[in-house]
């Protein structure tokens, strides 16, 4: 933009600001009459409608899959993407605090006074790619499969069954196979059945050392998943 431009713009934005109305109480009204509708709508709904709080939790369960509301799915697949332990706070701190920063900072980056779109690349290309970004993630997020599911390896189809298992049962809240779980206080499984072998494994499983629980009942009640538990564990070498 050169002089003559400038100049230009400058008096056509004191004229049109001449016209304009003051901040307050115009646009305070507005926006305060139009916050009240939103909230008279929502009680409305609320009570017409109800609130579906869903069942009392159950500390117990073993097979509930947590998940985070919708608007939070993009920071949910972040941690899914960064997920050894010692950068998970570049994911929950890092990554979303410089973006923030980022954007906070672009109108001061960015000082071009044009209001097209394709006059200032810089606030657009920032602005679409942040869109994009979220949007990429919230998609991912909200198809993404349970917590509890093994996803930093690969498991032979004959061995997914057990693997279901190893995931329902809540073992990864003690131990880890690759990437997924927890270190401990359980011992890494990832390459077990190199060291211990099937029939020690389901020993262990039956008589296990506390606090490990006992999948005796298990075995009672539904040998076939315990055998593909078993199966599983054992082909982890």
């Amino acid at each position: 933009m050169n002089a003559v431009e400038k100049e230009r713009y400058l008096r056509e934005y004191y004229i049109l600001k001449g016209q304009g109305k003051p901040f307050f109480p115009y646009a305070v009204l507005k926006d305060s009459v139009m916050a009240c509708i939103v909230l008279l709508v929502i009680i409305v709904m609320s009570i017409v409608l109800g609130a579906e709080l869903g069942p009392k939790a159950d500390p117990t369960t073993t097979s509930y899959t947590p998940r985070p509301e919708w608007y939070f799915f993009f920071l949910f697949e972040l941690l899914r993407v960064i997920k050894p332990p010692a950068i998970v706070f570049i994911a929950t701190i890092g990554v979303p605090t410089i973006c923030m920063v980022l954007l906070i900072l672009l109108p001061f980056i960015d000082r071009n006074p044009e209001r097209h779109p394709l006059r200032r690349p810089v606030a657009t290309l920032a602005g679409i790619t942040t869109i994009c970004a979220m949007a990429f993630l919230t998609i991912e997020g909200a198809i993404a499969g349970a917590p509890g599911q093994l996803s930093s390896i690969s498991v032979p189809t004959q061995y997914k069954k057990g693997a279901a298992v190893f995931a329902a049962s809540g073992c990864q809240g003690c131990h880890r196979i690759g990437d997924d779980g927890n270190a401990g206080p359980g011992p890494n499984l990832t390459h077990i059945a190199a060291t211990v072998p099937k029939p020690a494994i389901a020993r262990t499983l039956v008589n296990p050392t506390a606090p490990m629980p006992s999948f005796a009942r298990l075995q009672q009640q539904n040998p076939k998943q315990f055998n593909e538990l078993v199966d599983f564990l054992g082909s982890l070498k």
